[in-house]
């Protein structure tokens, strides 16, 4: 019988998403989200990740019954060759909307930070600290465990939603903050995140369930 608990911890703990939802925040004034022409908008270096994040977060979209489109087919990928100026992404914006986008969701990395965990099975919270050689005790596998305790990355990527045609102050419809940990895999992690971005965005009142 443990055995078989054992197996379901198992399976449970490797069906966890890597993707925590941190934060979100909705513009009240915006009942439904129904643009008529939405841009996703990907920020990276890496034109593979974010030819496969388009993909999904646009199909995704267009399941809700938004009329979604890759910014990859839409935007020349020199105009990321540089950085712009505030006038130039104006200028894009202006090209983007003569062609009928009201909206976008783009999404960027906003920071990455080096996590390290360490293993807890290998001191016993019950003994006393209080002996110098008791914790040199407890901690020396450092020196001689590998695995003892092991490193990753925690990246906070935010994804949100304008709407080109509003006022300026009534322009951000919705932004959600979310910590992906350790990506190792593009696909899995891209799937993961645009679930995940559906759903608050459903929780959040802004798209239909």
């Amino acid at each position: 019988m443990r055995r078989i608990v054992s197996w379901c911890l198992v399976l449970l703990l490797a069906s966890c998403s890597s993707t925590r939802f941190v934060d979100s925040w909705k513009n009240n004034e915006v009942t439904v989200f129904s643009p008529k022409k939405l841009l996703v908008i990907g920020i990276t270096d890496n034109l593979t990740a974010r030819k496969i994040f388009e993909e999904e977060l646009r199909l995704a979209f267009i399941r809700k019954g938004i009329n979604a489109f890759e910014s990859t087919e839409i935007i020349d990928e020199s105009f990321s060759d540089t950085k712009r100026s505030e006038e130039e992404i104006q200028e894009m914006t202006d090209e983007i909307i003569e062609q009928g986008f009201d909206a976008v969701a783009i999404t960027a990395i906003k920071g990455v930070d080096d996590k390290v965990d360490y293993r807890s099975d290998y001191y016993d919270i019950r003994y006393s600290w209080y002996r110098f050689g008791r914790y040199w005790y407890l901690y020396q596998d450092v020196y001689h465990t590998p695995g003892y305790y092991s490193q990753y990355k925690v990246y906070h990527v935010e994804t949100a939603v304008y709407d080109l045609l509003g006022e300026e102050n009534h322009a951000l419809v919705w932004v959600g903050s979310f910590d992906i940990m350790d990506p190792t895999s593009i696909t899995i992690t891209v799937d993961d995140y645009v679930e995940r971005i559906i759903k608050q965005m459903e929780r959040d009142g802004l798209l239909l369930k």
